[in-house]
């Protein structure tokens, strides 16, 4: 987004609220606290700096391209919002980004063959920093399924950044989200548009399950952690929703919700292997990799729950969500009359 391009902020959900309220016991202990989000312009970030900014907190978007936050501005009041150009492979860029911090939230994430600069190398060197500043919370977004002997490399370097994270700053919380949802994402979104072009798609690990997690409860689990570290520090959780999907049965209920009839291939192993390797497709090697291995909440680790946060379902946003999606979207709906 260029700057002075806004886009329309989605506020928090009403539900998010409640749950972010009812687990902090409304304290206010990020009220005008300078708290930095590393990577804060992205898809969890965006989500993220709304509960912050309505926490009261004092909050610096640090990313690559912070003008791609520059839709969150009319949310902020006067002074509470700062944004700053990070690179976070270099070391000089992540203390600048970190200067005066009370608290901070590494939120970077990629797919690219720079995934252990990003995920691993930057995250370290960030919780080094926050520790140096005196910052009492420290917050690194991991994944279920992160793994030191994985042969994936997104999995591989997010484990070898919670091991750097926690290193240099012990008391830090390690959340790992299963996959996200929301309704500005590039997952939901992906399959439905297809969904709505095409009266048979293929898909690809029909029968790998997920426990997709709402955005917003990944966001008010990342503000408890950073409101609360005594009781979070040091902790890993598992960031879940209540229901468990395989990739069929997400396919078919968006088509379902749209209004559309539609007939699914599940396309064999072996073949989805050849396709990711492609050059130029939307799923590459190490992404198929993830998803024949599902990501489900292992159930050894605490969870939303334990962060006073009720998961919500991906069921009970479709509805509302694919209405932009079906014929005559919401010209299509019959009303009745009163």
């Amino acid at each position: 987004m260029a700057p002075g391009t806004f886009a329309r902020a989605r506020p928090i959900a009403a539900a998010a609220q409640d749950s972010l309220e009812m687990g902090m016991a409304q304290r206010d202990d990020l009220q005008n606290k300078l708290v930095v989000l590393i990577g804060g312009s992205g898809f969890i970030g965006s989500h993220v700096a709304q509960d912050l900014l309505r926490r009261g907190a004092r909050l610096r978007i640090a990313a690559r391209n912070p003008e791609q936050a520059y839709n969150l501005r009319p949310l902020a009041n006067l002074g509470q919002m700062q944004f700053a150009r990070c690179d976070v492979t270099k070391r000089d860029s992540i203390a600048h980004a970190m200067q005066g911090a009370d608290a901070a939230a590494y939120l970077v994430g990629t797919f690219g063959k720079q995934a252990q600069a990003l995920q691993a190398d930057g995250a370290g060197m960030a919780a080094s920093y926050a520790a140096q500043q005196g910052a009492t919370a420290f917050t690194y977004v991991s994944a279920i399924g992160a793994e030191a002997g994985s042969d994936s490399l997104y999995a591989r370097s997010k484990a070898d950044g919670e091991r750097q994270v926690l290193e240099a700053f012990p008391a830090a919380t390690i959340l790992r989200p299963s996959v996200l949802f929301g309704e500005d994402d590039q997952f939901i979104n992906m399959f439905a548009r297809l969904i709505s072009q095409f009266p048979l798609l293929p898909v690809f690990g029909a029968e790998a399950r997920l426990q997709p997690v709402w955005v917003d409860d990944v966001a008010a689990a990342v503000t408890a952690a950073l409101t609360d570290p005594q009781q979070h520090g040091g902790k890993t959780y598992e960031l879940a929703g209540p229901d468990v999907l395989t990739m069929g049965e997400i396919n078919r209920r968006l088509a379902a919700a749209q209004g559309r009839d539609r007939k699914f291939w599940n396309v064999p192993d072996g073949l989805a292997g050849v396709f990711a390797s492609l050059p130029g497709t939307p799923m590459g090697p190490d992404q198929w990799k993830l998803l024949q291995r599902g990501s489900v909440a292992s159930g050894a680790m605490p969870g939303l729950a334990d962060m006073g946060i009720t998961p919500h379902p991906l069921s009970l946003f479709l509805e509302r969500w694919m209405l932009r999606y079906r014929k005559a979207g919401r010209f299509g709906i019959k009303t009745e009359s009163a």
